[in-house]
């Protein structure tokens, strides 16, 4: 191979820093990624029936209030003025999701003012007088009482992580907002959107360079020992794979989708509807053409996915970190292992063994090539 560089994974971690390689150093860059596409999980397609863009892996909302992660990324697209507003079902009734004004008069029938919220929501968490909660059940009645808790989260939460709620750390709820206000938005960030043209366009804009080559149905564990040995690599995969799980597995949580065409032109009105109870095998249904209401739907029909979690094993899409204290020691073993390779840098959610929201990525990226790539 006549490259120096060598980026494993082209999603939005790889796509990042072989840009910036391009650009900055003007030095020629390898990109491969064993699927069949780039974006990594913020791929997206076409429907060929309906014309409406479908999220590949679950909807993928851009969402930042870092500025100079903003102007990165328009330099490959524009953004259209979706805002995300989640809607969630519980015992047949739907409410706003996070938690706001409208959550709370709703399910308890009355009709609080924002500045009435904090005592009434205080008066529940007191009655179970939870003053060091120790995990996520405990921390969530502690920020929302018990009544709010079984309603809108210990049903998703089982089915999300497959496992009691008490055994989860109390860290994982404080993700999730909580308003005293009318406000519906999920997100608050400045800057928030979805590509113009759609992610796929946009990656491929990103790895338009004359410098940068992208070869897909490409498995880095088959090409290694071909590499020469001053190639760099950065490497986007599961860090323990790479190890060849030397040290044990880390933990994931994985992800399924069953996509259907509905032949209605909307569905369920939202791009995302919770399902809160546990007797719902899924834990919600996304509907791809709220993302887009700039786009007129002209097949009249909708294309929905119903998400369902479980288990990660090999062979499985690795999504979501579950970062037990186990995990976290075996880590530590994997990053001792790391630090002895100089030519080889593991990145993004998979390599680092950590949550990234896709701004996270971007920036986390971004600041490693300002270390690192000069």
């Amino acid at each position: 191979m006549e490259y120096n560089h060598l980026i494993v994974g082209a999603g939005i971690t790889g796509c990042t820093v072989a840009r910036h390689i391009a650009d900055n150093m003007g030095e020629k860059v390898l990109v491969i990624d064993k699927r069949n596409h780039i974006g990594g999980n913020c791929h997206s397609q076409i429907d060929e029936e309906t014309g409406i863009e479908v999220h590949s892996y679950g909807t993928h909302i851009f969402h930042t209030k870092e500025r100079r992660v903003w102007d990165f990324l328009n330099r490959f697209t524009e953004f259209n003025s979706y805002r995300h507003k989640v809607v969630t079902t519980y015992k047949g009734r739907t409410f706003h999701m996070p938690v706001n004004l409208q959550t709370i008069n709703s399910f308890f029938g009355i009709s609080l003012k924002p500045h009435e919220v904090g005592d009434f929501i205080a008066s529940k968490s007191a009655q179970e007088n939870i003053i060091n909660p120790q995990n996520l059940e405990e921390k969530a009645i502690s920020l929302i009482g018990r009544e709010l808790y079984e309603a809108f989260v210990k049903g998703y939460t089982l089915k999300q992580w497959e496992c009691d709620p008490k055994e989860l750390d109390a860290s994982i709820i404080t993700r999730l907002p909580f308003r005293h206000t009318y406000e519906c938005d999920y997100f608050t960030d400045r800057y928030q959107g979805l590509p113009w043209d759609g992610y796929a366009k946009m990656f491929e804009r990103m790895l338009d360079h004359e410098l940068i080559e992208t070869r897909l149905n490409s498995d880095f564990f088959e090409l290694k020992n071909e590499l020469p040995q001053d190639c760099r690599i950065y490497y986007s995969g599961p860090i323990d794979k790479y190890f060849n799980y030397c040290h044990g597995e880390l933990t994931w949580r994985s992800l399924r989708f069953e996509y259907r065409v509905e032949d209605v032109p909307d569905y369920q009105g939202t791009s995302v509807m919770n399902y809160a109870d546990i007797d719902v095998p899924y834990t919600r249904i996304h509907e791809y053409l709220h993302l887009h209401p700039e786009r007129e739907n002209k097949s009249k029909r909708t294309v929905t996915a119903r998400e369902f979690s479980k288990t990660w094993k090999q062979g499985d899409e690795p999504y979501y970190p579950v970062n037990t204290v186990e995990d976290r020691n075996r880590l530590e073993f994997y990053l001792e292992e790391a630090s002895g390779l100089d030519k080889v840098h593991f990145l993004g959610r998979l390599g680092r063994y950590k949550y990234y929201d896709m701004d996270k990525a971007v920036l986390a990226a971004l600041e490693f090539c300002d270390g690192n790539l000069k």
